[in-house]
């Protein structure tokens, strides 16, 4: 036995216990006459002592030699520690050592293994496996197995069955590039990586499962991001003979069990907008209601006067910042600067003060009077002491642009706090969108998504302005899960596969099984998917997932630890019938 308590257990009860540990040395503290050591678990920490009046020589010579990251293994006796430590769980007791073994010498390790250490994040994704002795990753991995027990806890007594469904699949369109595996026994042939398990579990439906979850993992090959990787996990959940308020239901139960347990938030209220009433007021799909600074649309009040760049505008629309006439013109012009950026792409700025005593200044006096700024109030809600900023332009491209001003405004007034939780229901997305370079509509969602009710008649007339049956669960500015009620008859699917594009023939091709599947009585279902990546890190308080994954992938996509993606030998192109075309 290598230990008989871990390095987080002992306490004031145990002293005059002899016990046996083993982990890793954070580090020590040489006086001479007496070593100090403090020994790392996943469990806690745990000091050592060794001193020369009840330590041998050549323990105490083999303690003075200890280096960080020495696994070692010690027997000894629980004695009170002189000089108590109360930021320490056992910092009541130390272990006065009478065994020393060395199990595993090291290096020296390439960044410090403390919670604020000196390496960077590529470097610590190349030394991952030292990274995630580090509390920070190790606490973010124990919170995601938390999260994922809870999940799997919740659905079951909910009656929803747990069922795998296989990752060599064949490719189909869902929007983003497949990953594809050629298969050796199958020349020419290829499988694909699933980019989610959409049909299989559209076809568990049909074969009478009626509530099924997995959390699973999915594929895409697509740009990177802080909160995107190549390959992530979904919970995955559909459910049959069900209407949209039954699924929203479900799954506002899940996420209030989840931020009860997992955070001890008690969170009642799940609002619900319009996908149309998100983009007007927030200018996004996932809009963050832990605060205001609700979208104005001023071109009513603004497009009277001799202001071009409004008059020539599509849309100009502004918001209003709390207590934001304290900004300095140094700092008015930076935010100016920061919108201007490539990432945002504004052309420029207006914006008008809020005076304390009722009148207004703004960059555009020449144009518009004092009336007419108080318009821009109004239309804003902007205050006295406040500050409102306007762009204008292109409708869907400043909306994008103003709200990603809106949430750093956001993030610099410290408006959002990660404790607090603001869910939201965002209803009725568009059922296709147009594609200017391939000049066709494509699923917003994917093909197999429902039309509103009494819409799909609108498809033959005026396809953009078909609703669907579709809602995503937006926290605290993050999409964390999606779904819809689905396409259950073959009729329709036909239909929308028609709309969509696809020939008869290439319906059949792609989807033939599910279609035919279709045929042998599929009751009315619809799910959700919820990005457990990304809701373990909004329940863990942060913005990016990679610290609650064990072994991410940078933004190119390669896993800098073991140095993947890499080259195939000519044996194995070979044998798979692969021949490399490489670009120069």
């Amino acid at each position: 036995m290598y230990r008989s308590h871990n390095c987080g257990e002992l306490r004031a009860s145990h002293i005059n216990t002899e016990v046996t540990l083993a982990g890793w040395v954070q580090k020590s503290r040489d006086k001479g006459f007496i070593v100090w050591v403090d020994l790392r678990d996943r469990y806690g920490i745990t000091q050592l002592v060794f001193d020369e009046e009840r330590t041998s020589k050549d323990m105490m010579k083999q303690a003075q030699d200890l280096g960080r990251e020495f696994v070692i293994q010690v027997k000894g006796n629980v004695i009170e520690r002189a000089s108590k430590n109360p930021n320490m769980p056992t910092g009541d007791i130390e272990i006065l050592v009478s065994e020393l073994n060395i199990l595993n010498e090291a290096q020296l390790p390439p960044f410090t293994i403390e919670d604020d250490t000196d390496g960077g994040e590529e470097l610590r994704m190349k030394y991952r496996y030292l990274d995630i002795r580090r509390n920070p990753v190790k606490n973010s991995l124990i919170f995601r197995h938390k999260v994922t027990q809870e999940v799997r806890n919740y659905l079951s007594k909910e009656g929803f069955i747990e069922v795998e469904t296989p990752y060599l699949i064949k490719s189909t369109p869902e929007g983003a590039r497949d990953f594809v595996v050629p298969s050796r026994m199958n020349e020419g042939q290829f499988y694909a990586l699933p980019q989610s398990p959409q049909t299989f579990k559209q076809l568990l439906m049909v074969g009478g499962m009626d509530k099924y979850f997995q959390i699973v993992k999915c594929f895409r090959d697509e740009d990177l991001r802080a909160d995107r990787q190549p390959e992530f996990t979904q919970i995955d959940c559909e459910m049959a003979f069900i209407e949209q308020e039954d699924i929203l239901n479900a799954f506002e139960g899940l996420t209030r069990h989840l931020l009860k347990e997992v955070n001890g938030v008690e969170v009642e209220k799940f609002p619900r907008m319009l996908y149309d009433d998100a983009m007007r007021l927030y200018g996004n799909d996932k809009p963050d209601i832990r605060f205001g600074m609700e979208f104005g649309e001023l071109n009513a009040v603004a497009q009277h006067k001799d202001f071009n760049v409004f008059n020539s505008a599509e849309l100009v629309v502004g918001i209003s910042v709390p207590g934001g006439n304290s900004y300095t013109r140094k700092e008015i012009d930076k935010l100016i600067d920061w919108v201007k950026r490539p990432q945002v792409g504004a052309l420029g700025m207006v914006y008008c003060r809020c005076n304390d005593d009722g009148t207004y200044k703004s960059s555009v006096d020449k144009f518009y009077d004092q009336d007419d700024l108080a318009k821009w109030a109004e239309v804003t809600g902007a205050k006295s002491g406040d500050l409102i900023c306007v762009l204008s332009g292109a409708t869907n491209k400043v909306r994008a642009q103003l709200s990603a001003l809106r949430m750093e405004l956001a993030e610099r007034l410290g408006l959002r706090d990660p404790k607090t939780f603001a869910p939201l229901w965002v209803m009725d997305f568009p059922l296709l969108e147009w594609d200017e370079d391939t000049e066709r509509y494509h699923a917003m969602h994917h093909p197999f998504t429902s039309p509103k009710p009494g819409q799909i008649e609108l498809l033959k007339t005026d396809p953009g302005a078909v609703k669907a049956n579709a809602y995503d669960l937006v926290l605290n500015g993050n999409e964390i899960g999606g779904g819809s009620i689905r396409i259950h008859d073959k009729e329709t699917q036909a239909l929308m596969f028609d709309y969509l594009g696809f020939t008869p023939e290439e319906a059949k091709a792609q989807f033939g099984f599910l279609m035919d599947a279709f045929q042998y009585g599929a009751p009315p279902h619809g799910g959700l998917a919820f990005g457990l990546d990304r809701l373990v890190a909004i329940l863990g308080g942060q913005e990016t997932i990679r610290d609650f994954i064990a072994f991410p992938k940078n933004n190119n996509g390669r896993d800098v630890m073991i140095d993947a993606p890499a080259p195939i030998d000519q044996e194995q192109l070979t044998e798979l019938s692969l021949k490399l075309n490489l670009k120069s």
